[in-house]
């Protein structure tokens, strides 16, 4: 009886280790990456907001950035909304 308990209990757990380090822990790795990123963040910075906006961090604070755009436009962001530092333009 116990063996048949187990043996039905080792596929279940083995598919749940294989699922935490397929999707979940790739996952942490790369939200923990964004966050780091965003906080070191700095004025003249190259950056692509979530949106695909491009532009050169002209300021920034603690939660808000605020981005420069080719036509020397500033728009105001919230600091998670920047996805990625770019190569320099």
């Amino acid at each position: 009886m116990m063996t048949g308990t187990l043996g039905t209990l080792v596929p279940i757990i083995l598919m749940f280790a294989v699922l935490y380090f397929l999707l979940i822990r790739p996952q942490q790795k790369q939200q923990k990456a964004v966050r780091q990123m965003q906080e070191e963040l700095k004025k003249g910075d190259s950056v692509v907001t979530i949106g695909g906006l491009h532009g050169t961090v002209d300021s920034i604070d603690e939660s808000k950035v605020v981005i420069k755009t080719g036509d020397n436009t500033r728009l105001t962001f919230d600091r998670r909304a920047i996805r990625e530092v770019s190569a320099a333009e």
